[in-house]
């Protein structure tokens, strides 16, 4: 080949390629404003700023600002320390508050001691899934990253992301027109919640007025668990229905367990707070008084305009908007009566967990004693089934009020299996040589109950400490940065 044609085709195949690099470069470049643009678009798809919201729904926005009035803390361990027993080597035996208002929702998450000191994005106990009920980022989160690109991974790794608590965009399309006419423009904002009501037979853009209420509550006030399979990814056990046997069933048949208990070696499942399941199986729910008529009732502002009062609180702060509407009764007659039923399933509550904190420490002296696995099997899932029980009727919030028959029937049958597992526990123990009663230890107050536990509860709250003062501000730092590039 001639110099001058090689040189002709050098030139040739340099202009191809720097054709080819230019153009390669400017498709990069699109796609990188592509992918801003459409950033943006999802963030203002999902604003997860409550206070976006005040100058067009003023009343929603103080009235839901109201929510952080709730400012005292109910210390569950203290008040029982049972509990703290019954959820030996899982998070909720380190502490348990009684949950406060919606304003304060991601402020306890990080506080609590369940959490940890993480510090950094890889470290700490539990998952990113812990976030998931606290607030608007997580729909917007999910909605640019995909279900699996916010659920890998530990809870701090996007510390930073998650800071606006539970508000408008958790329950409302607050980009779409109708709530900017003033609508509900009521939505699921998580795809997992929507999905579970499919499996109900329930799905959303199907329900009534009523319906889609008590839904867009009942993405988060549900029993759930972390698919352990899936990046620990938030699933609804309803595959076979609400009820307590139900999910018991679903449990069993996948073989899950939230934890195995630290004295019984018990694999065990911890009921989260299925509101919406024992809901729907009452009176009201069954009536179809949904979850607003009691916790946010149509009130009147001064000039007389009706609005929906935001601060979710007991329905008897407010008598007048909220039983009043349906019950005849004055509002001391119902106090008493609901008080009454309270009392039943606190007593029976009581009563159940005398059962299994015995059968937790007389396993683990069968244990001890020299017990096979398969002497033990029927015996833990006899413990198993007991304290999930206990768990469903105690950790729904207002199930006295909702559904005080189911609470007393599954506390019932909470005695029942605990009571099976102590029968096959004393004739185990007999068999094994033993026939004096177990000794149980000092659980009388709570912290004698995690001293026993062999808890190191001043190594923990320092550790949770160092992390509020050191990590925690930099996420606000960092999350204040993002949120000032948002759409004003």
């Amino acid at each position: 080949m001639k110099k001058n044609a090689v040189n002709a085709t050098l030139l040739s195949l340099l202009s191809v390629t720097t054709f080819a690099l230019t153009t390669s470069a400017q498709a990069t470049e699109a796609k990188q404003t592509q992918a801003t643009t459409q950033s943006a678009n999802q963030k203002m798809r999902f604003d997860p700023r409550n206070e976006k919201f005040e100058s067009d729904h003023p009343e929603q926005y103080q009235s839901w600002k109201d929510t952080s009035k709730s400012k005292h803390i109910t210390d569950a361990l203290k008040n029982d320390p049972n509990m703290v027993v019954l959820w030996a080597g899982y998070g909720f035996a380190k502490d348990y508050n009684a949950p406060r208002g919606h304003f304060y929702a991601v402020t306890d998450v990080r506080e609590t001691l369940r959490t940890g000191g993480p510090k950094d994005a890889k470290s700490g106990p539990m998952p990113m899934a812990c976030w998931s009920c606290k607030g608007p980022d997580v729909p917007r989160v999910i909605d640019e990253r995909g279900e699996d690109g916010y659920f890998e991974g530990k809870w701090a790794r996007l510390g930073a992301q998650i800071v606006n608590p539970i508000g408008c965009a958790d329950c409302h399309d607050t980009q779409s027109d109708d709530f900017k006419k003033g609508k509900p423009a009521l939505r699921v904002a998580r795809p997992y919640g929507k999905r579970a009501m499919d499996t109900i037979g329930r799905p959303f853009e199907k329900q009534d007025r009523f319906g889609q209420q008590s839904q867009v509550c009942g993405q988060c006030h549900v029993e759930y668990y972390f698919q352990k399979d899936k990046k620990n990814a938030v699933k609804f056990p309803w595959d076979n229905g609400v009820t307590v046997d139900e999910m018991e069933a679903y449990y069993d048949k996948i073989g899950f367990s939230d934890w195995t208990h630290a004295v019984s070696k018990t694999p065990m499942l911890k009921a989260q707070h299925p509101e919406y399941e024992t809901w729907q199986l009452g009176i009201h729910g069954k009536n179809n008084v949904a979850c607003v008529d009691c916790h946010m009732p149509k009130v009147k502002n001064k000039d007389g305009k009706v609005y929906t009062d935001h601060k979710v609180g007991n329905p008897f702060d407010r008598f007048d908007d909220t039983c009043a509407q349906c019950h005849t009764q004055d509002k001391k007659t119902m106090m008493n009566i609901v008080k009454s039923r309270k009392d039943k399933v606190q007593e029976m509550k009581l009563l159940a967990e005398k059962q299994i904190v015995a059968a937790h420490f007389e396993a683990k002296a069968a244990w001890d004693a020299g017990a096979t696995p398969a002497e033990m099997k029927d015996i833990l899932l006899d413990i198993r089934h007991a304290q999930w029980r206990w768990d469903y009727a105690i950790a729904s919030h207002g199930v006295h009020m909702h559904a005080p028959e189911v609470a007393l029937r599954v506390l019932g049958t909470a005695v029942d299996r605990a009571t099976d597992a102590r029968t096959k526990l004393i004739r185990l123990l007999a068999k094994k040589g033993i026939t004096d009663p177990v000794k149980i230890p000092d659980i009388s107050t709570k912290e004698a109950a995690q001293k026993a536990l062999g808890m190191d509860m001043k190594g923990m709250n320092q550790e949770k400490q160092d992390f509020l003062k050191t990590v925690v501000p930099e996420w606000d730092k960092e999350a204040k940065k993002r949120e000032a590039s948002y759409p004003q």
